[in-house]
């Protein structure tokens, strides 16, 4: 390995740490158990041998958001160790749903009930060939802010969404995912949040899984309940120029 390849995987040791600290900080002022809340390190952008890297450091859960660009990601890796999971965390087209339902463990962005029709579609087929061996798990992304451009269902399109999924074989559904809108604190979108969770889960209290908070506000989510954080800037740094 180059020295440039070495100092590639000392400054994703370095970021990685510092985040893990953070994350570690935010659970014990929150006070929840150590260890509860996942840290998906996103790999948008940045080539596999940046994934390579990591998996050598330890990381072993990963978040993409495009496809087939992680599809072209995964294949160059080639085998990996166990436990080594990818989740679709970006919008993801219809029309590339059978795709990711061969990849991901989870889909954090569903939305719609086409998405949810063509996931099941492409999740089932991908268990019937032993592609995967476990349902593909899915999140629900809820729009805070009510602008479907954003992405997201409606806080009141949410329960019918929900039946959907647990109709749908071929999927399990885990829990919600959310994004804070640019305007107002984290704070206020984290605990808005909460609250929309706290009715979900008197329906489904089995889908306990909360995707939520990202580089700049990881410790809102956790003080409001976040068991999954989805941190890309903070450890892998900039974007590159040219994406892979």
């Amino acid at each position: 390995m180059t020295d440039e390849a070495d100092e590639r995987t000392r400054e994703l040791a370095r970021h990685h740490a510092a985040v893990r600290d953070r994350l570690e900080a935010a659970i014990a002022a929150a006070g929840r158990s150590p260890g509860s809340v996942e840290l998906l390190v996103v790999t948008k952008f940045f080539p596999a041998d940046d994934v390579r890297r990591l998996i050598h450091l330890g990381v072993r859960e990963f978040g993409e958001s495009r496809e087939p660009e992680a599809s072209r990601k995964l294949a160059e890796l080639g085998d990996r160790p166990a436990g080594t999971v990818f989740d679709m965390i970006g919008t993801v087209q219809s029309k590339k749903a059978g795709t990711v339902a061969g990849w991901a463990r989870t889909v954090h962005s569903v939305d719609r009930d086409k998405l949810v029709d063509a996931l099941s579609r492409g999740a089932t087929a991908a268990l019937d060939a032993g592609a995967r061996t476990d349902p593909l798990g899915v999140l629900l992304q809820v729009s805070l802010d009510g602008d479907p451009h954003r992405g997201g269902v409606l806080v009141e399109d949410l329960p019918e969404l929900a039946n959907r999924v647990v109709a749908e074989p071929g999927l399990t559904l885990r829990g919600l995912m959310v994004i804070a809108p640019l305007d107002g604190t984290a704070d206020r979108w984290m605990a808005r949040t909460a609250e929309i969770r706290e009715g979900f889960l008197r329906d489904h209290p089995e889908a306990d899984e909360l995707s939520a908070g990202m580089s700049g506000d990881l410790e809102a989510a956790v003080a409001h309940g976040s068991t999954c954080v989805r941190v890309g800037t903070a450890i892998m740094g900039p974007r590159p120029l040219i994406s892979h």
